[in-house]
């Protein structure tokens, strides 16, 4: 009697499970949250690797599907080892996923006209995956479906590289244009609460510094570094955090002297400099000990600040260059003011109607990624 009862009970509630969910409203816009994504395990690097790799927008090259299986399998162990030193997986889906529950919670409030609202992360080159998300937007029946770009700072190697992969996406698998209508956020670099959160972080930065050296530290504003060869097709992506950091410095009253510098360089052929490291070292060799860097193109932390940054710059190079005080800024991760700052730019540009901003509409003058055009039709024209 007792094991028919339970039964029942299982079943009662697996019934009650399933109206409950049926009954709920469905999410009438989607806003997938794109990024480069990181490998959350380290036996998930190759895998990331090679993604990153194999994007036709980062190496546009006839034998890139030969040639990316040969990089990510020499990188992969080094690149583990940097992840095992930061605790074994980066942790950008953590921050996203908090960011986008987070955000959207503001958004209902916001803008109760398109909601419910749902995020979902659309990654590069980890999981979740931007081609799995799409599918699960369409699955849930997302009606409104915005790209929201989390690099505050267009290029065409990061925002450009997630739009283009939506495009392929539904070229190839020849789906339904009526299915969702897009539009884009594809920068947003002065946004008034993206600045508030980058000033409030180098604020809290500053004040890691003895009282009396203050006034004195030099903030170096650290974004990721592009190859000359993209930067000399005129993409704007180096006019943009220069932006950033412009509005930031004025909110701090230009308190303190900066630079702006750039990380992350990879082999051997030229790439958009001043280099983090380099900057470092020339900073103390001219007399400057007191350095504050603030990862000024990135909304979470992730191998570029945990590693590189807090590893070997600060850790390491600034020790040997004879800097006597050095700290990071913290990321914005989970920064209220940063998040509310998400929500605000996806609600304007919701009441806007614009599909995306006129700058998209802007090929690199010396562009010749043919998949750039079509996208922008994709998008603008909504035609594949």
């Amino acid at each position: 009697m007792w094991l028919i009862n339970k039964k029942c009970f299982s079943f009662g509630y697996a019934l009650w499970r399933r109206n409950a969910s049926s009954s709920a409203t469905p999410p009438k816009t989607g806003i997938l949250l794109l990024n480069m994504g990181g490998p959350e395990t380290v036996e998930g690097v190759h895998d990331f690797l090679l993604r990153l790799f194999s994007d036709p927008d980062l190496i546009p090259l006839p034998g890139r599907g030969r040639l990316a299986p040969f990089i990510a399998g020499r990188r992969t162990p080094k690149i583990q080892k940097q992840y095992k030193e930061i605790g074994g997986g980066s942790p950008i889906k953590k921050w996203t996923e908090l960011q986008g529950r987070e955000m959207v919670k503001i958004l209902d409030k916001l803008s109760p006209n398109t909601a419910p609202h749902k995020h979902y992360i659309g990654f590069r080159y980890a999981p979740t995956l931007t081609e799995d998300a799409i599918d699960q937007m369409r699955f849930d029946g997302i009606k409104q479906a915005v790209a929201f770009s989390q690099y505050p700072q267009y290029s065409c190697s990061t925002t450009g590289s997630s739009l283009n992969a939506i495009f392929r996406h539904y070229k190839r698998n020849n789906i339904d244009l009526e299915g969702m209508k897009w539009s884009v956020i594809d920068r947003w670099p002065t946004h008034s609460g993206l600045v508030e959160a980058f000033t409030e972080r180098t604020q809290a930065g500053l004040e890691k510094f003895p009282e009396d050296v203050r006034k004195d530290v030099v903030i170096l504003f650290s974004a990721h570094s592009l190859p000359m060869s993209v930067v000399n097709r005129g993409d704007p992506y180096p006019a943009e955090v220069a932006a950033t950091v412009n509005r930031v410095m004025e909110n701090l009253g230009y308190s303190n002297a900066y630079r702006l510098v750039w990380q992350s360089k990879v082999g051997p052929l030229p790439w958009l400099g001043a280099q983090t490291d380099d900057s470092i070292k020339g900073l103390a060799a001219k007399g400057f000990k007191n350095l504050l860097l603030v990862p000024i193109a990135f909304t979470s932390d992730h191998i570029e600040t945990l590693y590189e940054l807090d590893t070997e710059y600060i850790g390491e190079l600034a020790h040997e260059a004879g800097i006597e005080n050095i700290h990071r800024a913290e990321s914005l991760n989970d920064s209220p003011v940063f998040i509310k700052a998400m929500a605000d730019v996806v609600k304007n540009h919701l009441e806007s109607g614009n599909v995306s901003t006129k700058q998209l509409e802007l090929r690199c003058p010396m562009c010749t990624n043919e998949a750039c055009n079509h996208m922008r039709k994709f998008f603008i024209d909504g035609k594949i």
